[in-house]
């Protein structure tokens, strides 16, 4: 065990986050999106949600300030009525832990499949909800 690493972040993601650089992207991915088929490094977190997973990431993580919108979100298919409660949800966690106040972009379909193919990660969650999807661009660290 480690000081200050949330214990839902397993060895293999804290291994990943700190490979990452600046510009790298990882994506978190619901319990549909098609993580295994699509990923270079695939994480499993079958047993997580991604709201806590976020949430433990951005405590560790830097995003790119140096990007309009260091997340992006899958849009909504055209025509499809799901709703997506959960991006608030995103959007206070990402307010909370990287006071960001519109970190998000919001990606075609099919264009954010080919951003995850060329991710440096996805992590497949249990994640229930639909259009669930995130991805972080990763940032750099202020210098000491």
């Amino acid at each position: 065990m480690l000081r200050g690493i949330p214990s839902l972040i397993s060895p293999e993601l804290l291994k990943i986050l700190m490979e990452m650089g600046h510009g790298d992207e990882i994506v978190l991915a619901d319990g549909n999106f098609p993580a295994a088929s699509h990923a270079q490094r695939l994480v499993r977190a079958d047993g997580h949600g991604i709201p806590e997973l976020l949430r433990a990431i951005a405590k560790l993580m830097p995003l790119d300030p140096y990007v309009d919108r260091p997340a992006a979100l899958m849009q909504v298919v055209p025509g499809d009525k799901t709703e997506t409660p959960i991006w608030g949800v995103y959007g206070d966690i990402l307010r909370e832990e990287a006071g960001l106040d519109v970190p998000f972009e919001h990606v075609e379909r099919f264009a954010f499949y080919e951003r995850a193919r060329a991710a440096h990660a996805i992590v497949a969650t249990g994640e229930g909800a639909l259009y669930a999807n995130v991805i972080l661009k990763k940032g750099v660290l202020p210098a000491n």
